[in-house]
């Protein structure tokens, strides 16, 4: 598996940084996140390290900011892909590994388990904010993880390490044991789209959300006409409490339960109105992944 894990090098018109991402395709597609070729900014150079200590330079094919997932290209031919997994199977307990480049060691190699699944999990600033049905795993992830594979124990990719919870009150610090990863399934549809045309799509219903909303649930405040909300019969002042069965808490949780779907797909939605509870079928529309 080391072979198809790279580390990546960004040097930006105003910052620099690196990462990590994997072989998704042997003709040259690599996956990584969003925010480690974010850094390249209008300009920069983007970079490739393969584990024989060769570089390369990569291009940016498309990315989705939504997702915190990117897809790059070496002008490279017969290279080590990797063997995507089906993270639907993922069970708490279960043992992994994550391979990367933390503070640039390249082919660092940590092990853990599965802590918890469908962890919501937010990173990213205003305007670029990536929501997360994470996978979160005690296996050791820092600074230059981020991209790169977490693999179940026969050696399968079943999600791309993207964030950690920290303890430090500003700037970034080691592993505390609580890193969180994109489950693989909904990257491998993206990268497909992206690597087809460049772009991809993103689930949404077409509301907006109270965000301040103190209750359990997440309070509507826009129902856009003619989106999937409103043709489903959701209405302004409707509180989403569930998702396909899965309980929603607040906004953030609505985002993550409808983000783990594709465009197209049916979800049952359980809202609350006037005292009393009632669920919708909802068809997911789509909007562009560039946002």
């Amino acid at each position: 598996m080391l072979p198809s894990v790279v580390s990546i090098v960004v040097d930006g018109q105003t910052q620099a940084g690196s990462g990590s991402g994997f072989v998704l395709r042997s003709d040259g597609y690599i996956l990584t996140n969003n925010h480690v070729v974010g850094l390249l900014g209008d300009g920069g150079k983007l970079s490739v390290v393969f584990n024989d200590g060769t570089k390369a330079s990569a291009e940016v094919v498309g990315t989705n900011p939504a997702y915190d997932l990117a897809v790059i290209k070496v002008g490279r031919k017969d290279l080590p892909s990797v063997t995507l997994g089906n993270s639907d199977a993922v069970h708490v307990g279960d043992s992994v590994i994550a391979i990367g480049a933390p503070l640039g060691l390249a082919g660092t190699v940590t092990a853990g388990i599965i802590s918890a699944i469908n962890r919501p999990v937010t990173t990213g600033g205003d305007g670029e904010a990536s929501f997360i049905n994470a996978i979160q795993t005690d296996a050791a992830i820092n600074p230059g993880n981020s991209g790169g594979p977490l693999l179940n124990a026969s050696g399968q990719v079943t999600g791309i390490n993207s964030a950690i919870a920290t303890m430090a009150s500003s700037g970034e610090s080691g592993s505390i044991g609580l890193g969180f990863a994109i489950p693989v399934n909904s990257a491998k549809r993206i990268a497909e789209e992206i690597i087809a045309t460049g772009d991809s799509r993103t689930p949404v219903i077409g509301v907006s959300l109270e965000i301040n909303y103190s209750g359990d649930g997440a309070k509507l405040s826009k129902v856009t006409d003619s989106s999937a909300a409103a043709a489903a019969g959701l209405e302004v002042g409707d509180v989403i409490t569930a998702v396909n069965g899965r309980p929603i808490h607040d906004a953030t949780e609505l985002v993550v339960a409808i983000r783990d779907n594709d465009p197209g797909e049916k979800i049952t939605v359980t809202f609350e109105r006037d005292g009393s509870s009632r669920t919708s079928s909802v068809t997911l529309g789509s909007s562009s992944g560039k946002g």
